[in-house]
């Protein structure tokens, strides 16, 4: 069987952009017979994330990301439809996804590797589990519960950054679902500011390549930041560090600023920056959501809940061809994408 595949071509490089000829498409084979335990499976959306930038370097920094081989088929959360099936728990027409999921048009992988999803769970949006109702919502739920430390009805403020992206669109809104009584988004157009505030409930949002960021938190937060939902460092983070009262939490989701630099995760702070987030006892922990697997099920449940009752919205960018994949991953990586980046393989 034919298959078309994306592997990865070359490294960006230490401190190098990401391009999309990073990536090569190529044709493969698929054996014709699949072996005890396993699954074929047909590809039907596929998931890019800015987690993956650290992937393409030879050494990723990190503990639990390998990182992608030359040459060799790249891979990520994925959602696809069994073709066939030789494990007891999959059959013919099941829905299934995986982290582990490589950017193919088809694959036979381990059943072992496959989790089982039903669409009515989430309105029949099967890429919803890629996002809202996958590792991101999962990412945003248990990044504000474990590490934001919400009162309900003690008049918290959230600053959300990378806000109209995968995960921040997503804390923003839980932080008030879960009772913060203010919550303001940083991104990067105007679009995206207008789909915040008139969609997802944020209460108001700042284009920082527009606005002075310093003086717009001060405005609309002038008792202070109480929560920060950090999702990409830099000078965004150092500006509202720097607003954030005695006490007061950050959550360390990601550093998509940082991510081409060649620096430790999470990078240090400047030193005036370190000064205030020890003078003010603020706490800056990493979070890893891999840390709180015995929380997925009844999270993911919680978010499905959400989304059906509409009370989570979801945005998502498409594009459509496995051929555009590299193109896509370019693009989110300078923020073209609002919401969640998706590739729709096969329908």
């Amino acid at each position: 069987m034919i298959i078309q595949r994306v592997v990865l071509n070359s490294r960006p490089g230490v401190n190098g952009v990401p391009v999309a000829e990073n990536f090569r498409m190529e044709e493969a084979t698929l054996p014709d017979e699949i072996a005890e335990g396993q699954v074929r499976v047909r590809t039907l959306y596929l998931s890019v994330d800015p987690y993956m930038r650290c992937r393409m370097n030879e050494n990723t920094g990190s503990d639990y990301l390998q990182a992608w081989k030359l040459s060799e088929v790249t891979d990520g959360g994925g959602v696809g439809s069994v073709e066939e099936s030789k494990d007891e728990r999959f059959v013919e027409g099941d829905f299934v996804t995986s982290f582990n999921w490589p950017w193919q048009t088809k694959a036979i992988l381990d059943g072992k590797q496959l989790e089982k999803v039903d669409p009515q769970l989430v309105d029949g949006h099967l890429s919803y589990f890629l996002g809202a109702a996958g590792l991101t919502g999962l990412t945003a739920l248990l990044g504000i519960r474990e590490k934001g430390h919400v009162r309900p009805g003690a008049s918290q403020t959230l600053v959300v950054s990378g806000a109209a992206g995968a995960c921040g669109s997503l804390a923003g809104q839980i932080g008030l679902l879960e009772g913060c009584s203010k919550v303001v988004g940083v991104c990067g157009t105007d679009e995206k500011c207008t789909i915040l505030v008139s969609e997802m409930r944020f209460d108001a949002a700042i284009n920082y390549k527009k606005e002075n960021v310093a003086l717009r938190l001060r405005e609309l937060c002038p008792a202070g930041v109480d929560i920060y939902f950090d999702n990409v460092g830099g000078e965004i983070s150092d500006v509202v560090i720097s607003q954030m009262n005695p006490n007061s939490h950050i959550i360390l989701c990601g550093q998509i600023s940082q991510y081409n630099k060649d620096v430790p995760y999470p990078p240090p702070l400047p030193p005036a920056i370190e000064e205030i987030q020890k003078a003010r006892n603020i706490t800056r922990e990493r979070f890893l959501v891999l840390n709180y697997t015995d929380k997925y099920a009844a999270s993911t449940m919680q978010l499905c809940q959400w989304i059906r009752e509409g009370k989570l919205k979801v945005k998502e960018t498409v594009v459509e061809g496995l051929e555009n994949i590299g193109a896509a991953f370019q693009s989110m990586m300078t923020g073209g994408n609002i919401g969640k980046q998706i590739i729709l393989v096969s329908k």
